[in-house]
């Protein structure tokens, strides 16, 4: 253990000239280098089993596949060309790259054909985004308008449904038909879905709860909502 904090003093610094005043302590020694050595471990470079889960968290992501926004132009075609009863996600004002990563890598195990967020106040399509989603932006169609209002507007009148998750509802997601042309709506991060995005949707709904926590995070709640959408339609 001595020897392998030499062999980073210049990233530990001071702290393997204090190891050299304590080494006269033997019987203490393992468990005074291990105490050091934990706290730095940061500074060290990686090790094979960081690799490998390095390399675990970004083989899905095609980097040969250009990866970009889509428009509100976009969407409709996409809807045009559709064989099926459209499964779309919304997204109202998720911020945090992370979970926007996690929701389109979710979005594309369910199936879902595209994903909706507004273009303000919302995270695009980052590169830490790109990573989280390993592989779900390649194959999911991320697309950003300038009013969703408007949009949910215009999706209505093709008719589609429009479930979304919020505080005031008086069902659960499991009370819900979710077969046939469907919108799902979930909100950012502590806020949820905004006020004229509920009032423009079809149906709220819940998460039953059973523990002392009072929400998931959106990330998990989209997991929750999309394959229970997925366990209604492929109900034969």
């Amino acid at each position: 253990m001595v020897k392998k904090l030499y062999k980073y003093k210049n990233k530990i610094g001071i702290i393997v000239n204090y190891v050299n005043i304590i080494t006269k302590l033997s019987f203490k020694m393992d468990c005074i280098c291990i105490c050091i050595f934990n706290e730095f471990y940061s500074y060290l470079p990686m090790s094979k089993r960081e690799h490998g889960q390095q390399h675990r968290k970004s083989k899905h992501v095609n980097r040969s596949v250009s990866v970009s926004v889509k428009s509100e132009d976009d969407l409709y075609q996409i809807l045009d060309n559709l064989t099926s009863p459209p499964f779309l996600l919304f997204l109202d004002g998720v911020q945090d790259p992370h979970n926007l990563g996690a929701c389109l890598r979710t979005a594309d195990a369910a199936g879902v054909n595209a994903v909706i967020a507004p273009k303000d106040r919302a995270v695009s399509l980052t590169s830490t985004v790109v990573e989280i989603a390993s592989g779900g932006a390649e194959n999911v169609p991320f697309v950003q308008v300038t009013n969703m209002a408007r949009v949910i507007d215009d999706l209505k009148e093709r008719g589609i449904w429009f479930v979304a998750t919020s505080d005031k509802a008086t069902q659960s997601i499991y009370e819900v038909d979710l077969k046939g042309p469907l919108a799902v709506v979930l909100g950012a991060e502590g806020k949820g879905v905004r006020r004229l995005t509920e009032v423009k949707s079809d149906f709220l709904v819940s998460i039953p709860m059973f523990g002392k926590v009072e929400c998931l995070n959106v990330s998990v709640a989209t997991g929750v909502c999309l394959f229970e959408a997925v366990r209604q339609r492929k109900i034969k």
